[in-house]
């Protein structure tokens, strides 16, 4: 049987030895890790970690943030990871995110195998080398351009972020939907880790970072309104963005899609993206 142990602060460095080794699917671990560390007093990016440890090195993790999401990384020990940390926290689970076969036994696990999600997605993973990037000619001419939104320009992405929300994450039309969206642009627009493309004044797409370390990002959140779709936004916002982390030292990008989103993937694609073998998975119950 392998040790089990709450990660405490100073454990940060022994944590990232192992999810480095698991890049492409640890980049919500890897990313809160490095914004909050180790320490859970419920703040943002904050959680709880148990990992099994074998020979003085970590061989699985689990961590339950206080968002209530269950995050998972380990190919060997899932099981006792999992319920470790979920009686550990004493957190209610609002959904699981990790390696998509994970997942779904993190699902059966917790006992959540035949709970009503409003998402349970097998997504894509998709990467780019950033020195690979394609960029779309009308962001080459500058016929459109990608920059941080203005401030006067967030009432408009909340209406954005509550229908990407609806459309993609399957949420509900609630009276708390809008103020959620409205705090996550506003940590975005902090970290500048959000950006629109705008055609003359015109905000037109929308992407961001949901995770970030200094060699690699993750795309998250990509919109298009509806009427506006078709004509190469989406490339170009998130070609944009990653022109940007380019510039800062970034050295490559990924994403993850759903499975059927095929105008979504033909447009990564079309910008350098290729498919990776992996599949990310993501339960919102």
């Amino acid at each position: 049987m392998p040790t089990l142990r709450i990660l405490q602060p100073g454990d940060e460095a022994l944590l990232e030895s192992f999810l480095v080794q698991y890049t492409d699917t640890s980049m919500f671990l890897r990313s809160n890790l490095r914004e909050a560390g180790l320490i859970d007093q419920g703040a943002k990016f904050q959680g709880k970690y148990v990992v099994a440890i074998a020979n003085t090195a970590i061989v699985a993790v689990a961590a339950h943030y206080g968002n209530g999401m269950v995050v998972v990384q380990a190919p060997v020990h899932l099981e006792e990871v999992v319920q470790a940390v979920v009686a550990q926290s004493k957190r209610a689970i609002f959904g699981i995110a990790g390696p998509a076969a994970q997942v779904a036994a993190t699902k059966e696990i917790l006992g959540l195998a035949n709970s009503p999600t409003q998402l349970d997605e097998r997504e894509v993973l998709f990467s780019v080398m950033l020195q690979d990037l394609q960029i779309p000619s009308p962001l080459a001419s500058g016929e459109v351009k990608c920059r941080l939104p203005n401030l006067d320009e967030l009432d408009l992405l909340t209406e954005w972020s509550a229908a990407y929300n609806i459309e993609a994450l399957g949420e509900k039309e609630t009276a708390d939907l809008r103020p959620a969206c409205r705090r996550l642009l506003e940590a975005y627009q902090a970290n500048a880790t959000h950006w629109v493309l705008v055609a003359g004044n015109t905000p037109v797409a929308y992407s961001a970072f949901n995770a970030y370390l200094p060699d690699i990002v993750q795309i998250g959140g990509v919109w298009t309104p509806p009427p506006l779709r078709g004509q190469g936004y989406a490339k170009s916002v998130v070609a944009g963005c990653l022109l940007e982390a380019k510039a800062q030292g970034v050295e490559r990008a990924i994403l993850f899609t759903q499975q059927n989103n095929y105008a979504a993937q033909a447009a990564y694609r079309g910008i350098g993206f290729r498919a990776t073998g992996e599949e990310f998975g993501l339960v919102i119950l």
